[in-house]
């Protein structure tokens, strides 16, 4: 093997790895969640925020990496991204505190919002044939989601023998490696000068904030209490200005013109529907497990094998198709496939068997496989090359973003609904009504490194197990609650197949090349600055 082939293959390996790392950061801490909501004494809100920490800073910070990358040198950012977000989950492993570990995973998403920009435009820089290029972003696209589908398989047992720090202690080597073969196998790409919305960055982040903090929050203070409503007028006006502001700009952080081009928008749209979906689920499935059904984190975590042997098996079959008949097809039946993986899952209740929802994990999995190398070659195909930075920043927003809205909107949803079923049930009961947010935080610690043999309903921070009765109507609201929100996961899944194929429909087949060798450019984008 020539020396060139070896470095493009370690490149390739390096560029992998991190994304690999990255993509299994936003899942693996699911598994961890009743185990820190334990030690740490955080309740389901407390929980939510180690979640959408990293998720939040992530997606309000990745288009300005990308716009970094392109100014001091995407491989420079890419280094600088890798080394904050190992050094936040070395942080992160070691907090003490529910605080200290919200900030640790806002570290983390610093460092990923540096890095993962960098690692599309790198690949393409790395790999100029285009046949090459293709087969590398399938491999890149199939690794990404490979980390996103074992990351509950490998969660579970490091949290039942190592702790829920041992999730965080996992990325430190692989930090480490990744640095070394980045510094020795990623070429110097020369910077180029580009401008940093500040502007951008400070009303999209913001305006982000406040609505994640409406959705978590709203559902335990209420709807019309005067944060919550201030914080969803903050929200409203910060994300107009956002808007409004990135359509002014010459060259913007967020190039909003791309989804004016049909297969951009569908493209886009579906990488943001599938992370809102399944994102918001694989947030309170660990809970739903751990808390309600009493598995050992082991056994919650290798539930997700099926899920994961799918995304496997379906990445190289999306590539194939996409290769042959565009994306439409991959992308429409990704999108049903995962919209009736939540619906059939709804119908299952506590009592259910592993066996017989079994299928709606095949078919979850195998919905997510097809959907993700579709949409990174749709974005490619229709952007130049000097837009790929850009793109990828894109692509990776509306992913993220997909799923900080999903895990806050879902679980409102199914925290909305089990706070009304349960206080209805306690009141049967006799209970009085100032013993729900207890009942309800109570799922956040229970089953934290529990077996079979646990106690039911044992409380967050070591309380006492709940009264059998108690436990039973906490329970039932939950998994209530998480009926409603796989239903509302599914309709959204199913509505967005429909918008897609429609956007989509001119793009049955393959774009050919653009008379430079590079890909062609909407007729929207034609005009826009990229130099």
């Amino acid at each position: 093997m020539g020396s060139s082939a070896l470095r493009k293959r370690l490149a390739l390996g390096t560029l992998c790895v991190t994304m690999f790392m990255s993509m299994l950061d936003n899942v693996i801490v699911n598994m961890a969640l009743p185990s820190i909501g334990q030690d740490l004494d955080a309740g389901i809100n407390g929980l939510q925020w180690v979640v959408e920490g990293y998720s939040l800073v992530y997606a309000a910070l990745v288009l300005t990496g990308g716009a970094l990358g392109d100014r001091y040198g995407r491989t420079s950012v890419f280094r600088l991204g890798l080394a904050l977000f190992t050094a936040g989950s070395a942080a992160a492993a070691l907090a003490g505190t529910i605080g200290m570990l919200i900030a640790a995973r806002m570290l983390q998403g610093v460092g990923a919002a540096l890095l993962t920009p960098g690692s599309l435009a790198i690949l393409r820089h790395v790999f100029t044939d285009e046949r090459e290029r293709a087969r590398a972003i399938g491999l890149w696209s199939a690794v990404s989601a490979l980390g996103l589908s074992v990351g509950p398989v490998i969660g579970g047992p490091v949290v039942e023998h190592l702790g829920w720090a041992g999730v965080f202690w996992i990325n430190v080597p692989i930090g480490l490696a990744g640095l070394v073969l980045a510094g020795r196998s990623l070429p110097v790409i020369a910077p180029r000068e580009r401008r940093i919305d500040l502007a951008g960055l400070a009303t999209s982040a913001a305006g982000l904030g406040a609505l994640v903090y409406v959705l978590i929050e709203g559902p335990s203070r209420g709807w019309t209490d005067a944060r919550v409503l201030a914080c969803a007028l903050a929200a409203a006006l910060l994300l107009a200005a956002f808007i409004l502001l990135e359509l002014r700009l010459p060259e913007p952080m967020l190039e909003l013109r791309m989804f004016r081009d049909g297969v951009l928008g569908g493209a886009l749209l579906s990488g943001f529907m599938v992370s809102f979906g399944m994102f918001g689920t694989m947030f309170f499935l660990p809970l739903l497990m751990q808390g309600v059904l009493r598995w050992s984190p082991t056994d919650a975590g290798y539930a997700g094998l099926p899920m994961a042997a799918m995304i496997v098996a379906a990445a190289p079959i999306a590539g194939r198709l996409t290769s042959r008949h565009g994306p439409r097809l991959p992308l429409v039946i990704g999108l049903l496939l995962c919209a009736a993986g939540l619906g059939g899952l709804s119908l299952y209740g506590d009592q259910a068997r592993y066996p017989e929802y079994l299928w709606t994990l095949f078919t979850m999995g195998l919905g997510m496989g097809m959907t993700f190398t579709p949409v990174s070659i749709a974005v490619l195909q229709r952007v130049a090359p000097a837009q790929t930075g850009m793109a990828s920043a894109t692509i990776n927003t509306l992913r993220e973003l997909g799923g900080v809205i999903g895990v806050a909107a879902l679980g409102a949803i199914l925290t909305h609904r089990l706070t009304g079923t349960l206080a209805d049930s306690l009141e049967r009961l006799g209970v009085p009504p100032g013993t729900v947010g207890r009942a309800t935080d109570a799922l956040a610690g229970a089953g934290a490194g529990a077996g079979a043999g646990a106690e039911a309903g044992a409380g967050h921070g070591g309380g006492a197990a709940l009264p059998g009765p108690v436990q039973a109507a906490v329970d039932g609201a939950f998994v209530d609650g998480v009926h409603l929100a796989l239903r509302c996961g599914s309709a959204g899944l199913a509505a967005t197949a429909v918008l897609v194929a429609v956007l989509l429909r001119r793009a049955g087949r393959p774009a050919a090349a653009a008379p430079d060798g590079g890909r062609p450019l909407p007729a929207p984008l034609a005009g826009t600055r990229s130099a």
